[in-house]
C-alpha cells in the first residue's frame, strides 16, 4: 500500500534532516581503491561485475515516463558490488510483507531489501513520482513498519526468540542514482497504533541524510554519473553498513 506525508502525521512521524557526521557518527570513511572510483564510463571497466552496476546506473539514469525503471536492479548489483551481500546476507528485488494496519492485513513491497535468515534489516524504494507514484519517504517508512512486523512474526513463530520491542531499520529511496539514507526507528507502541488505527503519544523522529555532492543543484540530473559525485555517494554507503 501507499503512504503518504498524511499517514506520517496520523501517526505522529516526522522525519530531519542530518549532515554526514551526526547521522553516521563517524567521519567520511577512506574508500578503498576500485575502478567504479577512476573510470566513469561502463566500457572503460575490466572487470564485468563493475561493467556491469555502471552499464545499469545508465539505463536507471534514462527513466521513460510512466514507465518501469531499471533503478531497483542498479541498486540491487550496487549492494552487492559495495560488499552488502554476504554469506549470511542476501540482496533481494521486490520483496512482499503483511502489513497490519488499521484491522486489516494489507503488504508493503520493498524494491530492494538486505535479509539474513532471521530478519530484514534494511529496505530500499524508488522514488516513482514520474509514474505518479507519490513521494517515497511515506512508502519506505511504511515499509520500515510491515519489516519490523515481519521479522516480529518470524522471531516468535519460527525461530522461538523473544519479540524485538524496538528496531532501527535502516532504508534508502532511489531518484534515479541519486540516494536518501533513513534510520527509521520503529517501536512496539508504534506498531501497535498503526495495527489499531490510533494516533501514538510518543513521536517517531526518523532521520536521513542526503549526499553532500559536489553540485547539490544538479544532484539528481548528475546521480553518481560524476566520479566525484560517486566518491561522495559511494563513503555514504560505506559508512551506513554499520547499520545492517
Amino acid at each position: 500500500m501507499a503512504w503518504t506525508t498524511d499517514d506520517l502525521r496520523a501517526y505522529n512521524v516526522t522525519i530531519e534532516a542530518q549532515d554526514f557526521g551526526t547521522f553516521f557518527g563517524q567521519p567520511s570513511p577512506i574508500l578503498q581503491p576500485s575502478e567504479l572510483l577512476t573510470k566513469q564510463r561502463a566500457d572503460e571497466m575490466t572487470s564485468v561485475e563493475n561493467h556491469r552496476v555502471i552499464s545499469l546506473m545508465d539505463l536507471a539514469m534514462n527513466r521513460v515516463p510512466s514507465e518501469e525503471s531499471m533503478v531497483a536492479q542498479f541498486t540491487e548489483k550496487l549492494l552487492v558490488s559495495l560488499e552488502y551481500e554476504s554469506l549470511a546476507k542476501s540482496v533481494v528485488l521486490r520483496q512482499q510483507m503483511p502489513l497490519f494496519i488499521c484491522g486489516e492485513s494489507r503488504h508493503a513491497t520493498a524494491d530492494v531489501c538486505l535479509m539474513d535468515m532471521s530478519e530484514i534489516l534494511l529496505v530500499g524504494q524508488e522514488d516513482k513520482r514520474h509514474m505518479d507514484a507519490g513521494d517515497p519517504d511515506p512508502q519506505l517508512i511504511a515499509e520500515a513498519i510491515a519489516a519490523f512486523q515481519f521479522n516480529n512474526y518470524k522471531r516468535t513463530r519460527i525461530l522461538h526468540e523473544p519479540t524485538l520491542t524496538s528496531k532501527v531499520i535502516a532504508g534508502i529511496t532511489m531518484l534515479g542514482t541519486a540516494p536518501t539514507f533513513f534510520k527509521i526507528p520503529v517501536t512496539l507502541d508504534l506498531v501497535s497504533a498503526v495495527e489499531l488505527g490510533q494516533y501514538p503519544a510518543t513521536p517517531t523522529v526518523v532521520t536521513m541524510h542526503v549526499p553532500d555532492v559536489p553540485r547539490p543543484s544538479c544532484r539528481i540530473a548528475e546521480g553518481m554519473e560524476p566520479l566525484d559525485n560517486r566518491e561522495v555517494i559511494f563513503a555514504c554507503f560505506e559508512a551506513f553498513k554499520q547499520f545492517v
